[in-house]
């Protein structure tokens, strides 16, 4: 019991999804994990979720290791090896693979194989996720992009894998611009603090998906622009080519180093003849050319998915700026409306201190022949004839500001 608990310390959940669909969840430990695939620490690390890690898609020797957004796997060439299985959010995942994976067609006819063993033993890890269905799929699992040819099972596992990624991000979008352009709209007629905060928390998540669709963007256009890593990624050749050359080099003198030789030829100079990445395999990697006209097709297409979404969220950005710049025009004009009424009370405030300023020289006690005249009426006659001038002048100031453009 002590070396039980001992073998599975440190060991997390996966779901090992095969390519007939069958599936299990499993304890496996680190070093466990690393002796099944092949994969060095450094690459498990980015499966990590408690880690933040960019996306990426590597290729190694034995697996693919895909880290983008939520979808985290190991993909091998025959399962597909997915961490977390009962999480809410890594489930659709599994059910999506193993949905996928049994729709599609088989590269070798078999007749009603009995189920895997290893099911019996993982039946109350069923209940985690729903039972799948044995027809599925939208018809194009397991084939190449427009052909009859079945696609290798990394391939097909990969193309789930990018679907999911793509679907999810293409998902949160379309739930941001469905809240986001009418907050724009009610923001853009009603300028209030609850608007302002409002349209303050959709910019603050457009940054933080649109950060998140730019680095899946930037993978796969990485692997778009490199044929030595869509080259790593052909488990199922390599595993052919290895079984067929025993392991050992087999130098073809019947055709001439293709293109790829060449630069893998070059790369391993460069490197001082390491035999580390790429393929990991040193003996092989000069000589294993695979066509990467299949995997490159894959890319391609979800990577115009992708890049259709960065560019909705790029007209949702533009909508944003075009809002900030709208609401900004607003906010000057009536910063020049609140000026220029300051301007009109200022003069009205000069002009009214001039009358009192006349009126006090009149109220001091000198003797002047306008106190001793008898004519009745001069009091009227002078008060009337301050208040006369006060609104001249007040006119005639504004008037001067009118023509100056400094009033509207």
């Amino acid at each position: 019991m002590a070396s039980t608990r001992r073998r599975h310390a440190g060991a997390g959940e996966w779901a090992a999804v095969s390519g007939a669909g069958a599936w299990r969840v499993e304890a496996v430990g680190k070093h466990q994990l690393m002796r099944r695939t092949g994969l060095p620490a450094r690459d498990l690390r980015a499966l990590d979720p408690a880690l933040s890690y960019p996306s990426s898609i590597m290729g190694r020797d034995r697996a693919v290791v895909v880290n983008l957004e939520r979808v985290r796997a190991v993909i091998t060439a025959t399962e597909v090896l997915v961490p977390g299985p009962r999480d809410p959010t890594v489930a659709p995942l599994v059910r999506e693979l193993r949905a996928r994976l049994m729709a599609a067609p088989a590269p070798a006819p078999a007749a009603s194989p009995a189920p895997p063993p290893q099911e019996d033993g993982a039946a109350e890890n069923v209940g985690a996720l729903p039972p799948t269905p044995e027809v599925g799929g939208d018809g194009k699992d397991g084939q190449a992009l427009g052909s009859d040819k079945v696609l290798p099972f990394e391939f097909r596992a990969l193309e789930v894998c990018l679907e999911f990624a793509c679907k999810s991000l293409e998902q949160e979008t379309c739930t941001l611009e469905e809240e986001a352009y009418p907050a724009l709209d009610e923001l853009s007629s009603n300028v209030s603090t609850l608007n302002l905060e409002r349209v303050r928390q959709i910019k603050s998540r457009l940054v933080a998906i649109s950060g998140r669709v730019q680095k899946v963007r930037d993978e796969l256009e990485h692997l778009l622009d490199d044929d030595v890593d869509m080259a790593a990624m052909h488990l199922s050749e390599k595993l052919a080519y290895q079984a067929a050359d025993g392991n050992s080099m087999r130098p073809d003198a019947d055709n001439e180093p293709s293109e790829f030789e060449e630069e893998r030829d070059g790369e391993v100079e460069e490197e001082g003849g390491s035999s580390e990445g790429g393929y990991g395999n040193g003996t092989s990697a000069t000589v294993f050319t695979p066509k990467i006209d299949e995997l490159e097709i894959l890319l391609e297409a979800y990577f115009v998915q992708i890049d259709g979404t960065l560019n909705k969220l790029s007209t949702l950005r533009e909508y944003v700026d075009d809002t900030e710049d709208y609401i900004n025009i607003m906010l000057d004009d009536k910063q020049n409306q609140l000026l220029q009424m300051g301007i009109m009370l200022s003069t009205g405030t000069l002009v009214v201190s001039c009358a009192i300023a006349v009126t006090g020289v009149f109220g001091m006690n000198i003797t002047i022949p306008l106190y001793t005249a008898a004519t009745e009426g001069v009091f009227w006659q002078v008060t009337g004839g301050i208040v006369g001038a006060t609104a001249a002048v007040y006119l005639v100031a504004l008037l001067c500001y009118r023509r100056s453009g400094i009033l509207q």
